[in-house]
């Protein structure tokens, strides 16, 4: 569950994002309270995940303010996985950075609701891509952060995997957590707040 920080809601206000000298976006402004879902869409370049990488503090924006819990969880295209430690030695370490008495109960569920209980001993090296994403998707789950960053989560995933994320994701919402998501495809995220990003 999101710890009591989940109650301070995501505001953006006139945020900007230069990269490489180019102006990706300029003026964009949403609140996201507790709760809520924010779903991202929009053609290749349009900013999708620069935004993300702004949100997550990984990349400073060009102009703008950002509020947001200081406890985030962030999944790009690469899963931080590390190649020689197993899949439970890797949702350790990243359950344990919040601490708190229910980092075994968020790791057990984490490795449920991905399907990889049975890997849990495997090196993430030996994993296939989507096994992969799927313990990227767990290392998120296993975090305890109120805030989830999801850029293109289910990319690699077969259907059925897609389906297991939706009671997570319910879960979250409704533990006071919030998710923001980029996807060219549906995301089981409920109802979803919209934000349409126009590329240059």
């Amino acid at each position: 569950m999101p710890d009591p920080e989940s109650a301070s809601p995501l505001t953006v206000t006139d945020l900007a994002c230069r990269r490489g000298g180019r102006l990706v976006f300029a003026a964009l402004s949403f609140r996201l309270a507790a709760g809520r879902a924010l779903l991202v869409t929009g053609p290749n370049g349009a900013g999708k995940s620069s935004l993300l990488k702004l949100l997550a503090g990984l990349l400073a924006p060009a102009g703008g303010t950002l509020e947001r819990p200081g406890h985030i969880a962030y999944l790009g295209h690469d899963n931080a996985l590390k190649a020689v430690l197993s899949v439970e030695e890797n949702l350790r370490f990243w359950a344990g950075l919040s601490g708190g008495a229910a980092v075994e109960d968020r790791l057990a569920r984490a490795l449920d609701v991905t399907g990889l209980a049975a890997l849990a001993d495997v090196p993430a090296r030996l994993l296939s891509a989507g096994q992969k994403r799927r313990a990227g998707l767990a290392r998120v789950l296993a975090s305890g952060a109120p805030l989830w960053l999801l850029d293109e989560p289910t990319v690699g995933l077969d259907t059925a995997s897609i389906d297991r994320l939706g009671p997570a994701f319910s879960a979250h919402l409704e533990g006071g957590g919030m998710i923001v998501a980029t996807s060219h495809v549906p995301l089981p995220l409920g109802a979803p707040e919209q934000l349409a990003m126009g590329g240059r």
